[in-house]
């Protein structure tokens, strides 16, 4: 029966594309060829052509609120699912937060609070970037090891003024500044500048390229531009991961040490805001961590219990432990 009703659709398909003013349109077409060319309208007695109609439409209707109504509860039901799985997933979190409190004795309870006091963080959660982002100067010195300590220290901008060339960074770019000491004035057709998304070549035509190496990380070639300012090719690349800092522009150039990078030249507030706050995040748990603080996750545990407990007074925690 399917096949019969469908083996028409091509033509009434396109049929029905031909008639601008839609179904009303379509049907009058039909009512007129029934007129013209048959006798569907004076060959019924007492207007059984409109029986005839309702009864065939009223048939169609049902079929298509039938449908109508499935698809309704197929909807409703994977909504139903999709809750009942995100109710489960939060009872299996509120019983995995409930496994980490474990039994202790009175002792190791009042050692507990003891190493929570000496640990509280002197840094506020809300205090701002540029204060949680300062180097740690002669105090993070004395932490690196010797490898580290052999590391050139970044320039202002967080890269490095070399022999040839100086870079600078952000999280987002990096722009690069190569100087020529030539007695004329450089034109585009005088350079040779080849930028791929892992190596970079610049020089001038007959002279040995400046730069010839793989680059420390990839780059998105198509955003990538050069320009020239007084005998100088000043480039600007954009980085495909822009959640880490360079430690050197070319493989071969001599590292910096990203610990000493001033995060606050980088322009975070250009950032988009989740990225900005997953970048400080990052960089105070850095620094929480460095100073044997608790993260944010760690120090995040520890304010929900504190909450836990103050909303059920009438419990005795003093012989449990937050892991």
């Amino acid at each position: 029966m399917a096949d019969k009703e469908s083996k028409f659709d091509e033509i009434l398909l396109a049929m029905a594309q031909q008639h601008t003013g839609g179904v009303p349109d379509l049907l009058q077409t039909f009512a007129g060829f029934l007129n013209r060319k048959t006798d569907f309208f004076t060959g019924c007695k007492d207007n059984e052509w409109e029986k005839m109609l309702l009864s065939v439409f009223r048939k169609e209707g049902e079929k298509a609120t039938e449908i109508f109504r499935k698809k309704q509860e197929e909807k409703e039901a994977a909504e139903r699912r999709k809750q009942e799985a995100l109710r489960k997933k939060k009872e299996e979190e509120e019983k995995q937060f409930s496994a980490e409190i474990t039994e202790i004795t009175d002792a190791e309870a009042e050692e507990l609070q003891k190493e929570i006091d000496e640990k509280k963080s002197p840094i506020s959660s809300k205090e701002s970037v540029a204060e949680v982002s300062k180097p740690l100067g002669d105090e993070a010195d004395e932490d690196m090891n010797d490898e580290e300590k052999q590391k050139l220290k970044p320039n202002r901008g967080n890269g490095c003024d070399l022999e040839k060339y100086k870079w600078t960074q952000t999280l987002q770019e990096v722009e690069l500044r190569v100087p020529f000491d030539v007695k004329f004035s450089i034109r585009a057709k005088d350079v040779i500048v080849d930028i791929q998304r892992k190596t970079l070549k610049v020089g001038l035509k007959g002279q040995p390229p400046v730069i010839d190496g793989e680059l420390c990380a990839d780059v998105k070639v198509e955003d990538s531009l050069w320009t020239l300012e007084k005998n100088s090719i000043v480039f600007t690349f954009e980085k495909i991961n822009q959640m880490s800092w360079w430690d050197r522009l070319i493989k071969t150039d001599p590292p910096i040490s990203t610990r000493k990078i001033n995060p606050e030249s980088s322009k975070l507030s250009d950032l988009d805001g989740e990225t900005r706050s997953m970048v400080e995040k990052m960089m105070y748990d850095q620094r929480q961590k460095e100073m044997g603080l608790p993260t944010s996750d760690e120090q995040k545990k520890q304010d929900v219990l504190k909450k836990f407990m103050e909303q059920h007074p009438e419990m005795d925690f003093s012989k449990c432990k937050f892991n």
